[in-house]
């Protein structure tokens, strides 16, 4: 069931008349998300939830579907016919002027426009000014309840011993047989996840030399090279508990195999370690100091000290994603790059500082997770921010 008053509460305080939630075929998963669909929910047929600043919601669904908000409060209305679907429309938009939907012009924050163009162009024929829901899906969708936040320190000690387990598995094997490969570090991390009882999407990046200079680099059997003293490695590794709702942890780290990193990489490492602390500085003196702080502003601390040192052009992605129940989620981002994310960096959401610097021969990368809890308290997860390159004794 939503929380019907804490959402009229903050349409009252983005002065919007309404939010007008559409969902069609997995098309829109933030609405889904928002009113608590599973999801294995077989619904067919478009509907259509409006929530207004005042008074009680009002539904638009299918004949044949009529029971799918049920859950959820307000009155129902039916159609089988397109013109009765467009009539209904038309209804529950009578008398609101300034609407949110997730959509965004210029399809400026692709996850936050989940929203057909033509089922745009049909609201903003009734004389609807549409305006994006980012902040209303990071509110009801993208911040974190207590056993959430829980759930992600659990799976951030697993996510952080898991370099240990990795930096000792290349070890032993150099050791032992003259070289490892990617694909085998990366299976060993697979192993402890499962060990662990996490999940993942995607196996972890882990990439020697030049691969670690690919931002999204994966092995393949076909690209496998194999691992061997004096070589650079960075390892990117994301996972979440599998538990329903459980949330990702993401962390990178770079190691050297041998005892003592050649100048190239050390240099490159601290202007990488001096960016990401300047990201999370950015955001820890914006919440002591009380005021709005919004995504783009934390990529442009960060990115300001790897242009300030002449590599600007070799930090090729924003500065970090949003982190959820997708490892990329659905709230604030820290870019100003890729796009220009203006929603704010809101109390009880989770976030990565990621900067790189990606040269043709290697890249350097270090992540953190920064989350920000209900009394705008700041955290970095996931054990204590990489200050060094790690030497893989071998």
């Amino acid at each position: 069931m939503i929380d019907l008053p804490a959402i009229q509460k903050a349409l009252a305080e983005m002065n919007l008349d309404a939010w007008l939630l559409y969902y069609f075929r997995g098309l829109n998963i933030l609405a889904r998300r928002v009113l608590g669909f599973p999801e294995n929910a077989h619904l067919s047929r478009r509907w259509f939830y409006l929530i207004p600043q005042k008074g009680e919601p009002q539904k638009l669904v299918h004949k044949i579907e009529p029971a799918a908000l049920d859950q959820h409060p307000g009155a129902a209305t039916t159609y089988t016919r397109w013109h009765e679907l467009e009539a209904g429309v038309a209804r529950l938009l009578k008398g609101h002027r300034k609407v949110a939907m997730e959509y965004v012009p210029r399809n400026a924050n692709p996850y936050i426009s989940r929203v057909d163009a033509g089922t745009v162009e049909l609201v903003k024929s009734f004389g609807v000014d549409i305006v994006p829901s980012g902040d209303l899906i990071q509110l009801f969708e993208a911040t974190w309840d207590e056993q959430q936040w829980q759930m992600h320190c659990e799976a951030a000690i697993h996510t952080r011993s898991a370099f240990e387990v990795a930096f000792d598995f290349i070890s032993e094997q150099v050791r032992k047989n003259g070289s490892t490969t990617e694909i085998d570090v990366q299976n060993r991390i697979m192993a402890h996840f499962s060990e662990h009882g996490l999940v993942t999407d995607h196996p972890p990046i882990v990439g020697v030399g030049p691969h670690s200079g690919d931002p999204h680099y994966a092995p393949s059997p076909e690209h496998n090279s194999p691992i061997q003293k004096g070589d650079f490695v960075l390892i990117d590794l994301w996972a979440k508990l599998n538990r329903p709702r459980a949330v990702y942890s993401d962390l990178t780290r770079v190691a050297y195999l041998g005892t003592n990193p050649p100048e190239k990489y050390q240099k490159i490492f601290q202007i990488v370690a001096a960016a990401r602390d300047a990201g999370i500085g950015c955001v820890k003196q914006a919440y002591a100091q009380k005021r709005p702080l919004q995504g783009w502003e934390v990529d442009a601390a960060t990115r300001k000290v790897i242009e300030d040192a002449g590599y600007g052009e070799y930090f090729t992605h924003r500065t970090g994603h949003n982190i959820g129940q997708e490892t990329h989620g659905n709230g604030a981002h820290m870019d100003g790059f890729e796009t220009r994310e203006e929603r704010l960096v809101m109390p009880r959401t989770c976030f990565s500082i990621e900067p790189g610097i990606y040269l043709p021969e290697f890249g350097v990368r270090s992540e953190v997770n920064v989350y920000i809890d209900d009394q705008g308290q700041v955290h970095v997860t996931g054990g204590d921010p990489q200050t060094e390159i790690r030497c893989i004794n071998c």
